[in-house]
């Protein structure tokens, strides 16, 4: 044999093996889109996007595999670090070949259930169901493979085995310093199965109102009405009490207070909010109801209960409600507004206080 053929033929050998997984996997999986293309399942082109970039690193790497006995000129040291590169190789594979398949399965789900919907009370229960399913089997998959790969070193393995030793003293340690990341980690099963939160509840957190905008791993990012974010760890709903305001459904009451004086009719001022709830799209048409709800020494109470389709529209309804009846009471009862009453030498005055 020619010496210039000694170093060419290993090299030759393994880019041909390297074009040959290539070849194999591009007529793989041009067969596997004509299935599904006549199969016309959304499920088949999801697994055949998210496979195709893994496995066209696996392929190469398998035939390599295959004809690594019988690569000539390379030494049992050679052959050896090449068997373990191809090793780490296809662990690698595998474990992005596992984080697609999550990926797309989670798109797919999320491409199905569209919270943008007026009633998306079941969308936001899947939604927050696969945003915490897909990041906690993305980090499983990722550790398994991590681990995978690292235990092909015999050096790890050594080191691992030492560890069994002080197995006792080691885990009490690693346990007490991972115990914030696995309280978030079943923090975040728990949520995805008992769902307190969802996404895009309305809660209130730590006296701030807002919505429920991302659920992550880890943490939850709360968006404030004023546009602030509020970063919440997963185990504070779990351990910490909260309101939330859309737990069964988005339509929610809001109250109006008014504080008036004992001649005010209140029928009058009934009918007024029966006439402003149904001239205001934003009323949903259930509840309207007014109620003396305390008779003070100097006032009464007065409670306008109103019903809308989500916390936003109650809290603009109640705003639009509380001028409204203000400027019929300025307008058509000025006497009737708060006042505070003199009696002097046995005849009763009313004096007007300015607040």
């Amino acid at each position: 044999m020619n010496h210039w053929q000694t170093p060419f033929l290993p090299i030759a050998t393994v880019l041909l093996a390297l074009l040959a997984g290539l070849a194999v996997h591009g007529l793989l999986f041009r067969l596997a889109a004509a299935l599904a293309r006549r199969n016309r399942w959304i499920l088949d082109e999801a697994i055949l996007a998210a496979l195709r970039r893994p496995s066209r690193l696996a392929f190469p790497l398998l035939a390599l595999v295959f004809v690594l006995p019988g690569i000539p000129g390379l030494g049992t040291t050679e052959r050896a670090l090449l068997g373990h590169a191809l090793a780490v190789g296809l662990i690698a594979a595998v474990t992005w070949a596992g984080v697609a398949l999550v990926d797309a399965w989670a798109a797919l789900i999320v491409q199905r259930h569209d919270i943008r919907v007026a009633d998306n009370l079941e969308a936001r229960r899947v939604l927050t169901q696969v945003t915490v399913l897909e990041r906690t089997l993305v980090i499983v998959i990722v550790v398994l493979g991590v681990a995978a790969a690292l235990m092909t070193f015999p050096r790890v393995r050594e080191i691992g085995s030492s560890l069994l030793v002080s197995a006792g003293v080691a885990g009490l340690a690693i346990g007490l310093a991972a115990r914030p990341v696995l309280e978030n980690l079943v923090a975040g099963l728990q949520l995805a199965f008992t769902q307190p939160i969802r996404v895009d509840d309305v809660v209130i957190v730590e006296g701030e109102w807002g919505w429920i905008e991302e659920i992550t791993a880890t943490y939850v990012v709360v968006r404030i009405w004023d546009q602030r974010r509020l970063i919440v760890p997963l185990s504070y709903f779990i351990s910490q009490p909260f309101q939330n305001w859309t737990r069964r459904s988005a339509d929610i009451l809001g109250t109006v207070f008014l504080h008036v004086d004992y001649t005010l009719p209140v029928q009058a001022v009934r009918e007024e909010l029966e006439r402003l709830c149904r001239a205001n799209p934003l009323w949903d048409g259930r509840v309207c109801v007014l109620q003396v709800t305390e008779a003070g020494e100097r006032t009464l109470q007065l409670r306008a209960l109103v019903s809308a389709a989500s916390s936003e529209k109650a809290w603009d309804l109640r705003v639009a409600l509380r001028e409204q009846l203000v400027a019929f009471l300025q307008r058509e009862h000025p006497d009737c507004l708060p006042q505070v009453r003199l009696d002097t030498h046995g005849t009763r005055r009313t004096v007007d206080v300015e607040a």
